[in-house]
């Protein structure tokens, strides 16, 4: 399976069969952590994380999370993810969630006023606003994926080497 530029979405996915069992993927993963220090590899039970160092990763830096699934004894199922540090996705969803909570709340205050034939442009106004900041931070997230490309690119390639795809 190869990644190219123009696959990579917010929250890039994938999957790949591996013909060998999940626990021999899983001990790959294991022996590269214990053996290089390129990356940061965490295991918790079936699911992998690939990163970068904390010397290299700045505020957009992606990582790689990987559930390895047994399909029989025989073969597995990798399915890949990749997204930002989750302290930085968890910021992104709480500003949307505001954004939208603020704009629902200012819109209902608008049509209060609007049914009671009262001024209601100043709500009009915020909700402009509030629509302004959702394209900034849409587009903030774009520009973040966008200046992290070479670093997916780099963690898929270190999970290829590992599993020989």
């Amino acid at each position: 399976m190869s990644l190219h530029t123009e696959d990579i979405i917010l929250r890039p996915r994938f999957k790949i069969e591996l013909p060998q069992p999940n626990t021999d993927v899983i001990q790959l993963f294991a022996e590269a952590k214990r053996t290089q220090k390129e990356y940061v590899v965490s295991i918790i039970d079936d699911h992998i994380f690939l990163k970068l160092p904390k010397n290299k990763q700045h505020f957009w830096s992606p990582q790689l999370h990987l559930e390895i699934n047994e399909v029989n004894h025989e073969t597995a199922m990798l399915h890949g993810l990749f997204g930002p540090n989750p302290t930085v996705w968890t910021m992104f969803m709480f500003f949307h969630f505001i954004v939208a909570g603020l704009f629902i709340g200012f819109g209902v205050w608008a049509y209060s006023n609007w049914a009671l034939k009262s001024e209601y442009a100043i709500q009009l106004g915020v909700m402009f606003l509030l629509v302004i900041v959702w394209f900034g931070l849409y587009f903030a997230g774009r520009i973040g994926r966008d200046s992290s490309k070479e670093e997916m690119h780099e963690l898929h390639d270190f999970m290829n080497k590992i599993i020989k795809a």
